[in-house]
């Protein structure tokens, strides 16, 4: 696997002195926030637009059978108990798993949570036979849950799901596969597009409007099963404003609450003008993921280390404005699954050179490729400024990049079809450029380099396939780790009502 890495560790926001007051009886408290996409992320279960859109339209409306714990930031979090009040491995079979389901919880539409919710669920994303198959949600889903070989219904309060192999890591692909209820599709006419519109979830939040591109509008659930996860506002309002300097506008105009991922040059100016920066560390990472096809330059681990060696870290900091961490490898050094790298990340631009002349390239004849990248969105950060300091660095050391920019979902069209499609191989891609979390091995590092995975079948983008027992991923080049301006949370003293 060979990634450029950056880990995003601090999210940012701003958020006002107080939330929007409703007049009335009961003063309806509303957070309008300005956030980073383009369009609102699908609301019907699975969300599109990547892990980030777990955050808008992902969690507040829905719940996995298996959650991440959310309320702490002093540590990372470890897996708990959702829809599933526990789970075990059969002990005589070691890829049976048995998942007992919380009782008592209702959907949005009023429906009760049982086994047969979660088979119909599996079957939505899994079954393309299925009546209630929804390629769009697969689409999502399916490769963020490849070890699901099958699963049953052993009552109504318990299901069993087997995997294709014995695999510990299983529990950590649980918490992208969330619960939607099948009562409401049945209600919409069978319709996806009408569920959209009016989704129905176990989540902390309920969907009271949807006008896509423009807003979505949650509202809390007062009846949700967590009583330690009820919402502590009415009503959020999703508000789409991709271009990060008209999000910072929009707050200092009063026209939102809260805007995530500032351009880091503007900080200071948040901070003067009395608006509250929260920021928290969060496992993620901003990786080129290069093709290991023939033909392709980054076959060749002394150029990977190259790339490597040529990139100040440090200065891409200072280009944030200090929001990140250098990276030296695909999960942050803290991580309990960091390993034991021999090639240290340096920046030594003579060793970067003296690779590539080995590998065969100089100033007259240098490597010449192509990277697809997005043009901006949610964990994707400063996309084209990022990228544009990496191609110059790159160019330092005879490696000329150019770039195929695209929007942010037609990158993830590219990302699941794998180096070898046309769409990819055709137009002389050899590398793609998309950010994600690494909260755990699976996600961080085995969906990468299994050859089981290899797109379409999952997002082993560049073709990795070793022989057992030898190394998959070779020296990638890991930028930087992110200190995640995620959130400026605007404490100021001005007036953002309406």
């Amino acid at each position: 696997m060979n990634p450029i890495s950056k880990q995003l560790s601090l999210w940012l926001a701003v958020l006002p002195l107080a939330f929007f007051l409703n007049g009335g009886v009961h003063a309806e408290t509303i957070a309008r926030y300005g956030i980073s996409m383009a369009d609102i992320p699908l609301t019907t279960g699975q969300p599109d637009r990547g892990a980030g859109a777990y955050q808008f339209t992902g969690h507040t409306l829905y719940d996995p059978l298996v959650a991440w714990e959310a309320n702490i930031s002093s540590r990372p979090g470890k897996l708990v108990p959702g829809l599933a009040s526990s789970w075990k491995v059969d002990p005589k079979d070691h890829k049976k798993w048995l998942f007992s389901l919380r009782q008592g919880v209702k959907f949005h539409d009023g429906s009760e949570f049982k086994a047969d919710a979660v088979i119909w669920n599996l079957d939505k994303v899994l079954a393309d036979k299925s009546p209630q198959f929804d390629a769009k949600q697969s689409a999502q889903v399916r490769p963020r849950i490849p070890s699901i070989a099958s699963y049953r219904k052993v009552n109504d309060y318990a299901v069993e799901i087997t995997t294709k192999d014995v695999d510990a890591l299983f529990p950590y692909q649980l918490p992208w596969f969330l619960i939607s209820s099948p009562a409401q599709w049945e209600k919409m006419g069978k319709d996806w597009s009408q569920v959209a519109i009016h989704p129905s979830g176990t989540g902390p939040f309920k969907l009271d409007k949807l006008v896509p591109r423009e807003r979505a509008d949650l509202v809390k659930n007062e009846g949700y099963w967590d009583k330690s996860r009820l919402a502590k506002t009415d009503r959020i309002v999703l508000i789409p404003i991709p271009d990060a300097m008209t999000r910072v506008n929009a707050l200092l105009n009063g026209q939102v609450d809260i805007i995530e991922t500032p351009p880091p040059d503007v900080v200071p100016q948040l901070k003067s003008a009395g608006f509250r920066i929260v920021q928290n560390v969060t496992p993620h990472v901003w990786p080129y993921h290069f093709s290991t096809l023939p033909g392709s330059p980054w076959t060749d681990i002394r150029v990977r280390k190259a790339a490597n060696l040529a990139i100040d870290r440090d200065a891409i900091v200072r280009l944030l404005n200090g929001l990140a961490t250098p990276a030296v490898g695909q999960m942050d050094i803290t991580s309990p699954w960091f390993g034991q790298p021999t090639f240290k990340i340096a920046y030594d631009l003579a060793a970067a050179r003296k690779l590539m002349a080995e590998a065969g390239y100089s100033k007259e004849h240098p490597l010449v490729t192509k990277v697809i990248i997005a043009q901006g969105g949610t964990g994707q950060m400063l996309s084209l400024p990022m990228n544009e300091f990496i191609q110059q660095s790159l160019a330092e050391v005879n490696i000329q990049v150019s770039f195929e920019v695209v929007e942010l979902e037609n990158l993830y069209l590219h990302w699941r079809s794998g180096a070898a499609a046309d769409m990819n191989a055709g137009k002389g891609v050899t590398a793609i450029n998309l950010g994600y979390v690494t909260a755990d091995p699976f996600y961080g590092i085995t969906r990468f380099v299994d050859s089981r995975y290899v797109a379409p079948n999952g997002v082993n983008w560049g073709g990795v396939q070793q022989p057992e027992g030898r190394c998959a991923g070779g020296q990638d080049p890991h930028f930087l780790r992110y200190q995640n301006p995620g959130w400026v949370a605007g404490q100021s003293t001005r007036d953002h009502g309406e």
